[in-house]
Order: structure tokens, then C-alpha cells, then sequence
């Protein structure tokens, strides 16, 4: 098996090739299986990144709660930007992110969320910038990619149950995340166990799609890896299997 030191370096050097900033530091996940996918051994910093969930509202609340959990474990105020505030912001605690740390702005429309986004990535220091919204084009990426990476700070645009498929259109993002609730272990007992998610890495710049059942965020921002579970390649099989 090709030693991960090794995998983590040719990725670096492709990030480096394709033009991705490596002046800022990664954040990994803490999952080896899911941080030797991505360059650098984690989420890039100073970088654009996309989530969704599906039309589903329990996927969008997964989706939601993963990027909470992302959020938690940086450093500095977020700027999360929407149309309007319809998002229970006491759930962002559930995986680590207290809401203090938390400014909404109410953008109304894409267009808005997207100028509120680029102007908030101008400032260093902040912990991240989310965005909501339905469609972004190639260039309006590219704007947040660049403001993103000189600035340092990780930015978001996070598509719910809307229209998710819209995504597909090519961006400048540099990783492209799909979250979907998954059945969680059976206990044998009255009792709830630990939320599950279905989290697929659909585009990854210098790797391949692949996808994982893991245990949702805890009060820290971290998930597990399921111990009676393997990761799973991103295939039909593996999707119909989740």
C-alpha cells in the first residue's frame, strides 16, 4: 500500500500545479480515511468549498450540522449569509458551534448572498464564511475562490433542498460535498444511538469521488467512523448499499 506520506505530498504538489494556494493550513477531519483523500490531509483553508444535502429535509438538517461541525473546530467569527433566517441557530450547538460565535445576514437573493459572501472574505481572521444559495456561476466561484485564498479564510456556499442538482454546473470550488442521513446502529434497546450520515466527496481537485457512512458531529465538531462499518468507494453499489 503506497505510504500515505508519500500520496499526501504528489497531492500537494498537484494542488500547487492546478493553482491551489498552499500558504494557508488544512483542517483535517481526523479521519485518516477520509483526510488521505484530500490534498493536504484535510479541508483546505484559503479555499471554496460546496455542500448540499438532497431534497430531502432531514438531509438538508445532516448537511446543516456537518458544516456546523467543520465550523467548530476554527477559530474566529462566522458569517453565515442566507435569503432570509430560517435556520434554528441553537442547533448549531449540537456539534460544537455556539451560536455567539455565529453573525446572520439576511441577503434575500442569490445575488446579494454572494456579494455579502466576497465582501466578508476580504477580512482575515474569521473562522468562515457560508453562503446559501441556489446557483453560483463559474465566475462568481472563481471571485470567492480568489478572495477566499487571500484572505485565509474557508468559504462555504451551501445549496439545501431547493434545487441541490444545480451543482453540477462546474465551479472553482475546490471540493464538492454531499450529505445524506443514513440509518443509525440498532441498540437492541429503547435508547437512541449516535446520528449517521452518508458523506460523499463528489468532487475533490486532484483525487476521485468517494463516499462514507460516519457517526454525525459531536459536541466538538469531530465524527467517527463507525466501528461495524467500512468506508464504502463512490459506486452504485456503495450508494445503494448506504
Amino acid at each position: 500500500m503506497p505510504d500515505p506520506a508519500v500520496l499526501a505530498d504528489l497531492r500537494a504538489r498537484i494542488a500547487q500545479v492546478e493553482g491551489v494556494s498552499t500558504r494557508h493550513p488544512v483542517l483535517p477531519f481526523g479521519i485518516d480515511k477520509i483526510d488521505q483523500r484530500l490534498p493536504g490531509g484535510g479541508l483546505a483553508t484559503g479555499a471554496l468549498h460546496e455542500f448540499s444535502g438532497s431534497r430531502e429535509l432531514a438531509d438538508d438538517a445532516a448537511a446543516t450540522v456537518f458544516l456546523a461541525g467543520i465550523l467548530a473546530r476554527t477559530a474566529g467569527t462566522v458569517f453565515w449569509i442566507m435569503h432570509w433566517r430560517d435556520l434554528f441557530a441553537p442547533a448549531l450547538h449540537l456539534a460544537g458551534l455556539h451560536p455567539d460565535r455565529v453573525i446572520f445576514v439576511e441577503a434575500g437573493n442569490d445575488t446579494n448572498v454572494l456579494i455579502a459572501m466576497e465582501e466578508c472574505l476580504r477580512h482575515s481572521g474569521l473562522g468562515g464564511v457560508v453562503g446559501e444559495t441556489k446557483k453560483i456561476s463559474l465566475t462568481a466561484s472563481r471571485r470567492l475562490q480568489l478572495a477566499a485564498e487571500e484572505s485565509g479564510v474557508p468559504a462555504f456556499v451551501f445549496r439545501r433542498s431547493s434545487n441541490p442538482d444545480v451543482q453540477t454546473v462546474g465551479t472553482a470550488a475546490m471540493t464538492r460535498w454531499r450529505i445524506r442521513a443514513a440509518p443509525s446502529e440498532r441498540l437492541g434497546i429503547p435508547a437512541l444511538a449516535r446520528p449517521r450520515w452518508q458523506v460523499a466527496l463528489e468532487r475533490v481537485r486532484g483525487g476521485e469521488p468517494q463516499s462514507w457512512i460516519v457517526e454525525a458531529s459531536d459536541a466538538q465538531g469531530r465524527l467517527a467512523l463507525p466501528s461495524d462499518l467500512g468506508d464504502r468507494s463512490y459506486s452504485a453499489p456503495g450508494r445503494k448499499a448506504a
